[in-house]
Order: C-alpha cells, then sequence, then structure tokens
C-alpha cells in the first residue's frame, strides 16, 4: 500500500471534482437529479474498477468505497464481506439515468455537459484504481470502456466536441511509480474559450496591432490602462539594460482577479503575445488548466503533471484559472500544496522565459497568495476586472450578433436593452457577466431556428432576424444565470 492516498484525501479529492463538475450544470433540474443520483452510480463504477483488476478487496477498499460521497450526502457504511460480494456480483457497466437528460439538454441548447461528464468520470475512475496507490492496465482497460460507452452515445446524438478524449492507459502506473503519461496535453476540464496549447505560438503581430486589439475589448478601461503602463515599464527597463544602467528586480507574474466573464483569459492572451512582440518571451503562446490539469489523483502524480504543463508553457505565459483550488486550507496533505510548490520551483528555474497569471474571485485569489510566502513574493501585480454592466452586456450581445450573421429588430433591440440592464442590477455572486450573454444567445439562436423553421421559404433577412420573442426566457433571467455553464 505504500504511495496510496488515504481515504480522507481520496474523498476530498472525489468531493471537490463532483462539486466543481455540478456548478457548470446550466440546468437546474438536471443539476438537482444529478446531484441526488451521482455517488451511487460512482460506487457502482468503483466495484467494476476493482472487479477489473482482479476482483481482491483489502480494508483500504473498504475506506475508499465508504468515502466516495459529497457532502451533504448519506455516507455509505459498507462492511469488508459486503463489498467482496459487491465487486463479485458487479454485472458490467451501464449509462447513468442523468446522462440521457444531460445529453437532451446539450442537443437542444449546443452545451457540452454530457461530454465534460465523460471526462469527470475518467478522472474519478483513476481516482478509485489508485486505491493500491497503481494504475492497472486492466483497471485503464475498463476505465476507457466506460468512457467509449458514454462518448458513443454523446457521437449518436451528433453532439459536438472540442478536445480530445482522456485516455486512461496514460496513467497506468510503470515500473518505480511513474506515470506512462507522455508529455503533452495535461488532462483538464474543458475551459469555454481553449487556449492554444503545446509549443504552437500565436502568429506573429505588431505591438501596434496588439494593442489596438486589446482596445477594442468592451469595457475594462483600468485594466486597459494598466496593461499599457505594465508594457512601458518592461520597455523603459529593457532600455536602461541596454545603456548600463541599473534595474532593480522585477517580477513579471501578475494576478487577475474578478468574476467570470469579465475577459481574464482573453487579456491572458493578448498579453502572452504582447509579451512576445517586446522581447519578453520567445514564443508568446498562453497554455490555459484550472485545479484538474496541475493535479493528480493519487500519490507521486502531481508534480509530474505540474512540470508537464511548465514544459509546455515555456516561452509564453501559463494561465492559471481558478488558482484559489489550490491551496486546500482544512488538508494539510492536499495535493495542491504539491503543485504549488512544483509551480513555484518552474517559476524560479524558468524565470527568463515563462510568465504565470493566475485569476479568481478577488476574496478567495486574495487568500490563495496569502497561503504560501513563495506566492507573495512572486506574484506582486494585481488586475481587477470590474463586472460589466448593463450597457456594456448589451454591446457585447450585439456584437456576437453581428459576428454570427444576426441582426436585431426595432423591438427586440428594446427588449435587449431593459434585458440586460436587469440582468446587471439583479446579479449576484454566480452572475457570469459574458458567459450569460453568450448562454443567451445561444438559447435564443436556438429559439429563433425553431421558429424560422416553420416558415415554408425562409428570407435571407428571416433567417438573420432575431425577434423579441427569440430571447424571451421561460424562467427569470437570476433563475437562468445561477444555472449558466461557466
Amino acid at each position: 500500500m505504500k504511495g496510496a492516498m488515504t481515504a480522507a484525501a481520496m474523498h476530498k479529492q472525489y468531493s471537490d471534482g463532483v462539486a466543481a463538475f455540478r456548478q457548470h450544470i446550466a440546468n437546474p433540474a438536471m443539476r438537482q437529479k444529478f446531484n441526488a443520483d451521482a455517488d451511487e452510480f460512482m460506487r457502482l463504477c468503483a466495484l467494476g474498477v476493482w472487479q477489473a483488476d482482479g476482483g481482491n478487496v483489502t480494508p483500504q477498499h473498504v475506506e475508499y468505497y465508504n468515502a466516495i460521497y459529497c457532502k451533504g450526502n448519506p455516507a455509505p457504511a459498507a462492511l469488508f464481506w459486503e463489498l467482496s460480494t459487491a465487486v463479485a456480483d458487479y454485472s458490467g457497466f451501464e449509462a447513468p439515468g442523468f446522462f440521457q437528460k444531460m445529453r437532451e439538454y446539450d442537443k437542444a441548447y449546443g452545451q457540452k455537459t454530457s461530454r465534460r461528464f465523460v471526462d469527470l468520470l475518467t478522472l474519478m475512475l483513476l481516482l478509485f484504481a489508485a486505491v493500491d496507490g497503481a494504475v492497472s492496465d486492466r483497471e485503464a482497460g475498463f476505465v476507457n470502456a466506460c468512457a467509449d460507452k458514454l462518448s458513443a452515445l454523446c457521437d449518436r446524438d451528433g453532439l459536438p466536441d472540442d478536445k480530445p478524449k482522456l485516455d486512461a492507459d496514460d496513467f497506468v502506473t510503470r515500473r518505480g511509480g511513474q506515470s506512462s503519461q507522455p508529455e503533452g496535453d495535461a488532462p483538464a476540464m474543458s475551459k469555454e474559450d481553449p487556449a492554444p496549447v503545446g509549443d504552437q505560438a500565436e502568429p506573429e503581430v505588431s505591438l501596434e496591432e496588439l494593442l489596438a486589439q486589446l482596445d477594442e475589448l468592451c469595457g475594462l478601461e483600468q485594466v486597459k490602462k494598466d496593461v499599457k503602463s505594465l508594457i512601458n515599464l518592461v520597455k523603459v527597463r529593457r532600455l536602461r539594460e541596454k545603456e548600463g544602467l541599473p534595474v532593480p528586480p522585477m517580477s513579471l507574474h501578475l494576478v487577475f482577479m474578478g468574476n467570470p466573464g469579465t475577459g481574464k483569459t482573453t487579456v491572458a492572451r493578448l498579453l502572452a503575445r504582447i509579451y512576445h512582440a517586446i522581447g519578453v518571451l520567445s514564443k508568446g503562446q498562453l497554455v490555459e488548466v484550472d485545479r484538474s490539469g496541475l493535479v493528480a489523483g493519487f500519490v507521486g502524480q502531481t508534480a509530474i503533471k505540474t512540470n508537464e504543463v511548465i514544459q509546455k508553457a515555456l516561452g509564453g505565459v501559463l494561465f492559471i484559472d481558478e488558482a484559489y483550488a489550490l491551496a486546500s486550507h482544512d488538508n494539510a496533505n492536499d495535493f495542491g500544496r504539491e503543485a504549488i510548490e512544483t509551480l513555484l520551483k518552474g517559476m524560479e528555474d524558468h524565470r527568463a522565459d515563462l510568465i504565470v497569471i493566475v485569476a479568481g474571485y478577488t476574496e478567495l485569489m486574495g487568500d490563495f497568495i496569502h497561503a504560501n510566502p513563495g506566492l507573495e513574493s512572486r506574484f506582486n501585480k494585481y488586475f481587477y476586472f470590474e463586472d460589466y454592466n448593463g450597457g456594456q452586456l448589451l454591446e457585447i450581445f450585439q456584437s456576437m450578433c453581428k459576428k454570427n450573421g444576426y441582426t436585431l429588430d426595432d423591438e427586440a433591440e428594446r427588449y435587449a436593452e431593459t434585458l440586460f440592464q436587469t440582468l446587471y442590477e439583479q446579479r449576484d455572486e454566480n452572475f457570469g457577466n459574458a458567459r450569460d450573454v453568450r448562454n443567451l444567445f445561444e438559447r435564443a439562436v436556438s429559439r429563433q431556428s425553431d421558429r424560422v423553421a416553420a416558415l415554408e421559404a425562409p428570407t435571407k433577412e428571416q433567417l438573420m432576424e432575431l425577434a423579441a420573442g427569440d430571447l424571451r426566457e421561460e424562467e427569470s433571467p437570476g433563475e437562468e444565470r445561477n444555472g449558466a455553464e461557466a
């Protein structure tokens, strides 16, 4: 059992992973169904994983099984003989009932919830497989078979997929306890706006063009000023170096604070290219991850996984969204702390050609920076991203319409103005800013398609026009926003 994760640590990894996924379920009824059924389904899957590995149950298996539950749900209390019988009697993997609801919703609204659940399932089953500190070929085969079965259902429904599926074979433990995972993309939950990864840099663009792109962004006036001030600081430092003048030490690592959907990823991508344009970085690519892209599910893998991401980001910017999730204050053995230590070492080893930007909610990011003295010393520049107001939300919506070939009639324009002003005034901690606008736009397009499809011979204008009725939500803006997929 040497190297195996404790049941308490496994419980936290499981609970955090499921809770994070649950927040991305847009439909409240579907979220409630998932919350009620997910634990039981995952426990069944654990039986299958352990049966595939030979079915030899140990007391550690019992502890793991009884730790598979989320906060607020009942904890199982299986005994050794009960679990041994259940593993031996496991009859095979079946898709859960809530997965069909996810696919139906995704098909109706163009979302990717079911695809992301396949990723979650893969990561959770690998977590269960590591009960003995290792993942065997047979366990990986079972995990891949489960994921393939769910993916095939998504394929049958014609649901879009924006990234390669996770391959459990990459996590099989070889001799010496090392994962066989090759260098490349670290598995991570999908982001809504994927960034270029690996060694692929953005096309060459002049500094003037990049600054023009920055100025074109809606709102963010203070952020734009901060970015330009930072550029000036770097340029003057380089001129002083050229003239042989002393240059005080300066960290270019940044903290982005603000609510979701405020343009943090977009600005980070522009900054990576700007740094390249002024000669600070050799490539200028952006590698975007969150906790799941840095932290592994079992002992010995987090440092490997984090180092792979760092290597991929060399020459560019490593953007860590929701970075506060790495700092667990209630568990000293949480693997997130190992990721932070590995990250700090990588920042020091590659300080000449790597910039790290950490992002998240304002209050939580403050706690994160103060969680480790090394973070405080390396991150001393803060950019605050304010919420978009009603007029800016409308401007973003109009931009989406124009970009995608849609127009608004006069009534729809007036309705949209009122809608976004209400959305802003009634915002709460779940306010998604531009993400809420994007979700509303996608639902409006879906309703417009249903309406236009019923016309016998729609004209080009009718194909393009969004009417006020297409924008009207069946639920209140507050309810819909609380469930908006991030």
